[in-house]
């Protein structure tokens, strides 16, 4: 139950240039498939201004040198300036050279019966076409990019950048990672996979790179940081979030959707899919789905055509300070409210009891009574995020233990075994 504004997918742009209507505050995923573009959820960052220390009269002390050999800051103000830039050059040129074979333009075909008047065309007349961004995934002919990029294609492309044209299936695809694996017959020399990063490892600030194909200018790279991690999106196709989503300021607009987020060592650390924007390009909030999370999905697409993911069976909410005043808890209460619990499912069968009062919290009539999950394992769950970011790990089958506060306040450890998303 996630309050979204200002969040959106990026939508298909046309062969031909035309441009697409973009609706304001809306949430636009990075890709240009022309047959996909949902809505999907995203937080909004606020920045606020940094103090220049040196303008206001403030005295900072030199760094002496770490014993770890790092750099002081002394030493970084005894650098030539033309030298750091230029190795900062060097770093992004060498990224965009050693990475670019391994990029592809995904070009998709849909076959459409659009309405003109009285008279309806043939589907076989019509064509819309559209194009996103994928990269090699293995040396057997694997690609990988987004799932609404691909949906709904009757015919799909892959273009290399030194002009290589292939034919490709969709060997499966997973609506809630937004995520789809793509098959291609071309010599192995030919496929060269990208090195993968690991998503768990990274640190706001770090250099990052992306390259793809937005507004049909192909095989474009832009540069940032990583702005922030840990952000959860609605995968805006399938009904569910995708957690530990990584947040950059390098440049997305439609077409980089399914594109590499490369470190610095050209290492994908994540799969570009999505915009905020209230204009339909880059204003400087993209995201990009974990790569840990695609070492997860892509092998099982592989394997199955699909994923599973395991399954709790209820929805709930972050328990805030107003809602645990409501239900008579202590305000420093945190976990997640139980609101309902689907028949039938793990957590009906283990005795976990939903929300059955309506109360009006901050003039806002909301649910409150559920079961409170506080713990998962031992872990604590503070926030809604916390739940789904487990989920998104665990298997169908597992069994865990939830730690619960109940409506009148008593406490109770629960065995779950998690079912298979339906």
């Amino acid at each position: 139950m996630r309050s979204i504004a200002a969040s959106r997918r990026l939508q298909p742009v046309a062969f031909v240039g035309l441009l697409l209507a973009l609706s304001l505050l809306a949430a636009i995923a990075c890709g240009t498939a022309s047959a996909a573009a949902d809505t999907s959820a995203a937080d909004a960052a606020i920045v606020q201004p940094v103090s220049n220390q040196a303008a206001a009269g403030i005295q900072t002390a030199p760094l002496s040198l770490p014993d770890d050999g790092a750099p002081s800051l002394q030493a970084a103000e005894d650098l030539d300036a033309d030298a750091v830039v230029a190795a900062q050059e060097s770093v992004l040129g060498r990224i965009y050279r050693e990475s670019l074979p391994s990029v592809v333009n995904v070009r998709i075909s849909v076959k459409v019966a659009p309405r003109y008047g009285s008279r309806v065309l043939p589907a076989d007349q019509y064509r819309s076409n559209g194009e996103g961004t994928g990269f090699v995934w293995s040396a057997d002919g694997h690609i990988v990019t987004n799932n609404h990029v691909v949906q709904n294609a009757d015919k799909v492309v892959v273009v290399f950048a030194d002009g290589t044209e292939a034919d490709a299936t969709v060997v499966g695809t997973d609506p809630d990672s937004d995520l789809a694996v793509l098959k291609v017959s071309l010599p192995a020399d030919h496929l060269k996979p990208l090195p993968l990063g690991e998503s768990a490892g990274l640190s706001v600030g770090q250099l990052v790179a992306a390259i793809g194909n937005p507004f049909s200018q192909h095989f474009t790279m832009t540069s940032g940081i990583i702005s922030a991690l840990g952000r959860t999106v609605n995968s805006g196709i399938g009904a569910y979030s995708i957690t530990g989503v990584i947040q950059t300021d390098a440049s997305m607009n439609p077409g980089n959707s399914g594109g590499p987020l490369l470190d610095r060592q050209g290492r994908v650390i994540g799969i570009n899919t999505q915009i905020v924007s209230n204009t339909g390009s880059s204003v400087g909030i993209g995201f990009a789905i974990p790569v840990d999370t695609a070492k997860r999905v892509v092998p099982a697409i592989i394997a199955k055509g699909r994923v599973e993911y395991a399954y709790l069976g209820i929805s709930g909410t972050t328990l805030t300070r107003q809602l645990a005043k409501a239900m008579a808890l202590p305000t420093e209460t945190r976990g997640v409210l139980v609101a309902k619990v689907v028949t039938g499912g793990p957590a009906e069968k283990a005795g976990l009891k939903g929300s059955d009062k309506v109360v009006t919290v901050e003039s806002i009539r909301t649910t409150v009574g559920g079961d409170v999950i506080t713990a998962i394992n031992g872990a604590a769950v503070k926030v809604m995020d916390d739940l789904l970011a487990f989920l998104s790990r665990a298997t169908p089958g597992e069994k865990i233990t939830l730690s619960v506060l109940h409506a009148n306040g008593t406490s109770a450890s629960i065995e779950v075994t998690l079912g298979s998303r339906p």
